[in-house]
């Protein structure tokens, strides 16, 4: 078994015993992987994140908003820039609009499973920075599938991305399983693996992804810290979301 596996599976391990039994109001629950806006409900996010990668050190910050035009169907909008202290490789990130749509809820099967459709689109990337998520143009879609009980989610997704871009044109497909613990009313867990193949072999990764969230009402701070470990580079972060 691939050490990025038996990370993934010990992370959930540890935190499964302490999910608690308890309900919990999973319409304002923003970062289970299976969370989805309510008609007329808005999401704002801004995140701040730290790591390396290719041997250049990179701050990035970032805002995303989400609208619910129905119970099924959200539409958002997100946009990046990052800070390049190793080199030259400053920017604004392309904006991505994308969509969620709700294909099945718990209710509409015996299984109560929950899947969702993704998509979206990218535009107006800065050609000074080099990784995909900022190139000048691109397109994707997945499919995510999952299910929730009251102290665990668990997810996976695979998601096909095109990338058009005159010197990094490629397109790759990631495959990204999640759980997800609510300890008690007010402090979650997740743990997740980003499996990322590429046209481009520079481009494969392997990312390990832990999170801790704490929620106060609709608002929730959370703190991440991710690997990856083809090339053996490291970031850390923290998000809040308010949900209005």
């Amino acid at each position: 078994m691939p050490k990025i596996f038996r990370a993934f599976l010990l992370s959930c391990l540890i935190v499964m015993p302490f999910a608690a039994r308890a309900d919990f109001d999973l319409e304002t629950d923003t970062s289970d992987p299976l969370f989805i806006l309510r008609d007329d409900a808005i999401l704002a996010e801004g995140g701040l994140s730290y790591g390396h990668e290719d041997s250049h050190d990179i701050l990035r910050m970032g805002l995303n908003f989400s609208y619910g035009l129905n119970d099924r169907l959200s539409i958002g909008a997100r946009t990046n820039y990052q800070i390049d202290f190793s080199g030259a490789q400053d920017g604004f990130s392309s904006v991505d609009l994308g969509g969620v749509y709700r294909m099945a809820r718990a209710g509409d099967n015996d299984a109560r499973l929950i899947s969702d459709a993704l998509f979206g689109f990218k535009f107006g990337g800065s050609k000074y920075v080099r990784t995909p998520d900022f190139a000048d143009s691109s397109y994707y879609a997945g499919l995510r599938l999952g299910r929730q009980w009251a102290g665990v989610t668990l997810a996976a997704t695979i998601k096909s991305t095109w990338v058009f871009d005159d010197t990094r044109g490629m397109s790759f497909i990631d495959f990204i399983p999640e759980s997800y613990f609510r300890m008690d009313q007010n402090w979650r867990g997740g743990a997740g693996f980003t499996f990322r193949k590429s046209t481009n072999p520079h481009y494969n990764q392997e990312w390990l992804n832990l999170k801790l969230v704490c929620q106060f009402g609709r608002t929730q701070y959370i703190g991440h810290i991710d690997y990856e470990f083809e090339d053996d580079e490291a970031q850390i972060g923290t998000r809040v979301k308010v949900l209005f």
